[in-house]
């Protein structure tokens, strides 16, 4: 891969954690771009060596000077955008969503196209489009029909990117995620999964907030798949549905059942469907790949794995990880902070 840096923003969340892993396994000299101070989704799925190979920068995407000056001093040649507030507070705030979602996302091309960065990759939704379950699979050319403001955004942002290629020939690819999972995945409307594991691995009661069925990805093959987006270097503006596992939100009780035993009976599933498709249709991924994708199964089990590990050295907080506990119940701590 190439010699210049990778300058990865929303560098300390959760995909961004995966997306930084996966460009220090492969050898390539990455900038971490993040408004917070707390690398510890990082610093837990990094081995120590991993860790100090990466160079973190605090910084805010709304600000155009903080993203020209970290590509300036650190010879960045592509930039994976990751930054943003998820649905729930997007919801909550929907002035400060849209300038951080959106304003945030017009300063990473604008300071691209300034500093001559001619490449960057960034994470769409399928939130982008109004849907209902029952018209099944969702096509590549579905009209897009946002019902959320963080869809708006989503959307908003694909049209930023077609218009930086059409004016300035800044190329890019768009990946549209939809239910991901796996360690460091503790915020968000659908991280309510993860947020299962970590229950019933704590032996606590816990509701996944949706149900029927959905496309899972495990949070390190979204790293792997935005990694390899960013060395494909295709000219335009693309923007693809990403590819998963499509599975019934009940099918994690079912794994958990196996993987942690009686603990497992304790989670339930909530009878209202996200208002998002089973499964989708992933024209144009091709120019990626498309990525390989780890079994729900296998994904689940290496979450379990990972909370167990934790739990084995003392260093499980539930709160870090996007739950609080009362009792021996469990809820989702983005809840009871809005509601505050």
């Amino acid at each position: 891969m190439g010699e210049g840096a990778v300058l990865v923003t929303g560098a300390l969340g959760c995909i961004g954690a995966w997306t930084v892993r996966e460009l220090v396994v492969n050898d390539v000299r990455v900038v971490g771009f993040d408004r917070s101070t707390d690398p510890r989704r990082l610093r837990q799925i990094t081995t120590p060596e991993q860790y100090e190979r990466v160079r973190l920068v605090q910084g805010d995407i709304t600000s155009l000077a903080d993203l020209e000056e970290s590509i300036s001093a650190n010879e960045v040649e592509k930039i994976i955008h990751l930054g943003a507030l998820q649905l729930p507070s997007c919801r909550a705030d929907p002035a400060l969503g849209a300038l951080v979602n959106v304003v945030g996302t017009v300063n990473v091309f604008e300071a691209a196209r300034r500093r001559g960065v001619p490449y960057i990759v960034y994470t769409s939704s399928i939130a982008v489009f109004d849907w209902r379950p029952e018209k099944g699979r969702l096509m590549a050319d579905a009209p897009a029909r946002p019902a959320s403001h963080y869809g708006a955004y989503k959307l908003a942002n694909e049209g930023t990117a077609r218009a930086y290629w059409n004016d300035f020939a800044v190329s890019s690819i768009g990946l549209r995620p939809m239910t991901v999972f796996g360690p460091g995945r503790d915020q968000g409307l659908t991280s309510s999964p993860t947020k299962a594991v970590l229950a019933a691995v704590l032996g606590c009661a816990y509701e996944i907030g949706f149900g029927g069925a959905t496309l899972f990805h495990y949070a390190g093959d979204v790293g792997r798949a935005l990694v390899a987006a960013a060395f494909s270097s295709v000219d335009g503006a693309h923007v693809a549905n990403l590819n998963g596992v499509s599975a019934p939100v009940s099918d994690v009780v079912a794994v958990l059942h196996d993987l942690v035993g009686p603990s497992a009976e304790r989670i339930t599933v909530s009878s209202n469907p996200l208002p998002f498709p089973e499964d989708v249709d992933t024209t144009g991924l091709d120019m990626i790949g498309p990525p390989a994708v780890t079994p729900l199964y296998e994904g689940i089990a290496a979450t379990v794995e990972f909370y167990r590990d934790l739990q084995s050295r003392g260093a499980l907080e539930s709160g870090e990880h996007g739950l609080v506990v009362e009792g021996d119940i469990a809820v989702d701590r983005e809840t009871v902070t809005i509601t505050e």
